[in-house]
């Protein structure tokens, strides 16, 4: 596998279906699907956690959330565990970010120098009644996500605007200057995270009227699983929305960001080949999470349903199959082998006991038979969730309570959970022990509500932390 440089491009919030490579019927993506063409689209591809600040930090450090202790939005990562990035620095790589981090603050090392419009977490805390995780009345800011539709501006994507000016600036000294040594780049924007306005020219792609609507929509068809019922109980965007035009104005409006995002992307990927970069660049395009958009009941992320929990994932460049889609399932934990190995460089004894793999390697046909884990301990989880995906199986364990299972090559809207189905008890026993392969779930459940707890105090207790700004999402960084 030869050395050359990798372009990381990343966003926030787009679910893996959404995209025209991915076979969506409505959705445009001409650039994510000429990139696809150029190399793999990898179809099994998950997050470590379905939200922004555990996602991210397994992504920098190639650690699952359990090992980072990133468990939640309000613990982000503040470059102590070191990451690829880190790596990479201290051999003399050039490694640069651009755009959204959600890390606690740029004054930490986190192993990327410099950072560029850096977006961190709110005040270095970031969402605190995310520790608050007991709590059941509805989250007072979950008004805003079915109120905020249609076309228009907003900070995000005023932000994403510049982040795409930024990189191809960056790009364009990079082909200026000389060094032996390949570089790193990553590239984040925060389309399609709501709210769920876009440019009126991406907008206008989708009149609502004729979008589709959510899968399993009808309260009949929505999961009664205790803890998903206590986690929409909490982040009850839902109720906001008052009927199907709503409905399809809030998918428009998804759709349209998704459209925004891949012409930003493309105006980056343009500059990449106008300088003379490409052929010596690979490229990986992913996101830190999904959206529900409704399906289900659900908005937003947090759970460990496809649109949720899952992440595109496209990687083209030399040594990339062109055109070609692989189902081994992956995770943004990967990033670390994919970065070192693309640069040129060897795992040490101690990154190979890392839980990931090169990208590369398995675009390539290796490691047909693994498994992924994803996990969430945020805002609205009475417990723990721990997700294993491992062939046609995903399988979740919520501590204390029944788990689910959903055969996705039978059902791929897992709209039947056999959690509980006396047929499947077997595969539910075979999951589970690999499962547990990877982590305790109750020892980590424990951990986390610990940490959680130290964190409280450390913020002042309980009502300091209710105190605290509370917000929709994450505010751009200021002047």
């Amino acid at each position: 596998m030869g050395a050359t440089n990798l372009l990381i491009l990343c966003s926030d919030e787009h679910t893996p279906r959404a995209m025209g490579c991915a076979g969506h019927a409505i959705v445009k993506t001409p650039n994510l699907d000429r990139l696809a063409a150029r190399g793999t689209r990898f179809t099994s591809a998950y997050t470590p956690s379905p939200i922004c600040v555990p996602g991210r930090a397994s992504l920098a450090t190639g650690r699952h959330v359990h090992a980072t202790g990133c468990w939640s939005s309000a613990e982000p990562y503040d470059g102590v565990m070191p990451g690829w990035g880190h790596r990479l620095i201290a051999e003399g790589h050039q490694v640069v970010s651009i755009g959204k981090l959600h890390y606690r603050e740029t004054s930490d090392a986190n192993g990327f120098d410099p950072e560029i419009l850096p977006m961190h977490v709110l005040n270095g805390v970031g969402w605190a009644t995310a520790l608050l995780r007991h709590q059941r009345e509805p989250d007072k800011d979950a008004w805003a996500y079915a109120a905020e539709l249609g076309p228009g501006e907003t900070s995000y994507t005023t932000y994403d605007r510049a982040v795409c000016d930024a990189a191809r600036d960056w790009l364009r000294d990079a082909a200026r200057r000389t060094g032996d040594k390949p570089w790193v780049l990553f590239v984040s924007f925060v389309s399609p995270h709501f709210p769920l306005i876009a440019p009126s020219r991406f907008f206008d792609l989708y009149p609502p009227d004729m979008m589709d609507l959510p899968i399993a929509y009808d309260s009949a068809e929505r999961p009664r699983h205790p803890v998903l019922k206590a986690l929409t109980g909490h982040l009850d965007y839902d109720s906001h929305f008052t009927g199907e035009d709503q409905l399809r104005l809030a998918r428009a409006g998804y759709y349209g960001l998704c459209s925004f995002l891949d012409d930003n992307i493309g105006k980056v990927l343009g500059v990449l080949e106008e300088v003379g970069l490409a052929d010596d660049t690979r490229v990986l395009y992913t996101s830190d999470h999904g959206d529900m958009l409704g399906n289900h009941g659900i908005w937003a992320k947090s759970v460990m349903y496809e649109d949720s929990a899952g992440v595109p994932m496209i990687l083209s460049g030399p040594g990339v199959p062109e055109g070609g889609s692989v189902a081994t399932p992956v995770s943004l934990v990967d990033v670390y082998q994919t970065a070192v190995g693309a640069v040129g460089g060897a795992l040490n004894e101690d990154e190979r006991g890392l839980p990931g793999d090169s990208l590369i390697d398995i675009a390539n046909g290796a490691h047909s038979e693994r498994a992924v884990l994803s996990e969430y301990h945020d805002g609205g989880s009475v417990t723990g969730f721990f997700m294993l995906r491992q062939g046609r199986w995903k399988y979740i364990h919520y501590v204390g309570y029944a788990p689910q299972l959903f055969d996705l090559e039978a059902d791929p809207d897992e709209l039947i959970d056999l959690g509980e189905v006396d047929e499947y008890a077997e595969v539910r026993v075979d999951c589970e022990a690999k499962l547990r392969d990877i982590v305790n779930p109750e020892a980590a459940n424990q951990r986390a509500f610990a940490d959680q707890a130290a964190r409280i105090e450390a913020l002042g207790g309980e009502e300091a932390v209710r105190r605290l700004a509370t917000f929709g999402f994450t505010p751009v960084p200021g002047p």
